[in-house]
């Protein structure tokens, strides 16, 4: 079974604005999926797609083996939590901890589940200390966190983040990267939409590249070093294949991330001392 299934699903707004258009896209269970394409792509509408917050005008949904319907959408977000990309749109409450009892309190979970849940949502955030802080107390990074522990003590099989880095100064971008392999590592199926061409190689094992509601390609991190579809997609090559790139690097395959450079030199350096 896949997390996630879509069939040709399409979307139009009111005013005409087709977001989706005939979009087919399976996404496995315990993937690390990074969704990229220019703004206007439909990145955020598919995400609340995928949470239930829309509908599709044609097409169909499946989450977890469960089909999405206006009646099964509540049921669809016990099992798909969604971080927005502003915290200050999900994080409202008077305190911390009142905060992240807000779903699991919603759900019907009993008082002694939700302290239980929303504890152990805030340690694995590093959050648990500020949990009787006013949310207005707290960085933009800190506050990140608590929006994504509100989503965790809601025990969601799937965790999905529009622009987790956005705004964040690189201390809170390195704190949501390990956020992000914790709960990979908790056997969370993840996806989030990014620009961060560098992040998504580094991270993802899977890429999703959109354009104007359709979908350009899908496959493993190569394709972030595919020229042809990175330019279609209007990005970038990650930075340490531009360098490569320009360093008239002559094999086939750029390297994707520090570690696939690295690993290119000390062959090339091993060859040259052998020689």
């Amino acid at each position: 079974m896949n997390a996630i299934e879509l069939n040709e699903i399409s979307y139009e707004y009111t005013d005409g604005t087709k977001a989706i258009e005939t979009l087919t896209l399976n996404i496995p269970i315990g993937a690390k999926v990074a969704l990229l394409g220019p703004n206007g792509a439909g990145k955020s509408t598919l995400l609340h797609h995928l949470n239930g917050l829309k509908i599709p005008d044609e097409g169909s949904i499946t989450i977890m083996g469960e089909a999405l319907t206006k009646r099964s959408a509540k049921a669809i977000r016990r099992k798909v939590g969604l971080v927005f990309q502003d915290p200050d749109d999900q994080v409202f409450s008077g305190s911390v901890l009142e905060d992240v009892q807000f779903g699991p309190r919603n759900l019907g979970m009993s008082e002694e589940e939700i302290e239980a849940v929303c504890h152990a949502a805030l340690g694995s955030v590093g959050m648990l200390e500020f949990k009787k802080k006013p949310p207005f107390h707290l960085s933009y990074g800190q506050k990140k966190r608590v929006a994504i522990a509100g989503i965790l003590a809601m025990q969601p099989d799937i965790v999905i983040l529009d622009e987790p880095m956005s705004y964040l100064d690189p201390q809170g971008q390195d704190d949501v990267a390990a956020l992000l392999h914790g709960l990979h590592f908790m056997g969370k199926t993840i996806l989030l939409s990014t620009h961060d061409v560098n992040f998504a190689a580094s991270w993802a094992d899977t890429i999703i590249l959109m354009k104007e509601g359709r979908l350009l390609a899908s496959g493993g991190t190569e394709l972030l070093v595919d020229e042809e579809s990175v330019r279609e997609a209007e990005l970038h090559l990650p930075v340490i294949a531009r360098l490569f790139r320009m360093l008239n690097y002559e094999k086939e395959k750029l390297p994707r991330n520090e570690q696939e450079a690295a690993r290119i030199l000390f062959e090339s350096m091993n060859k040259e001392a052998l020689t």
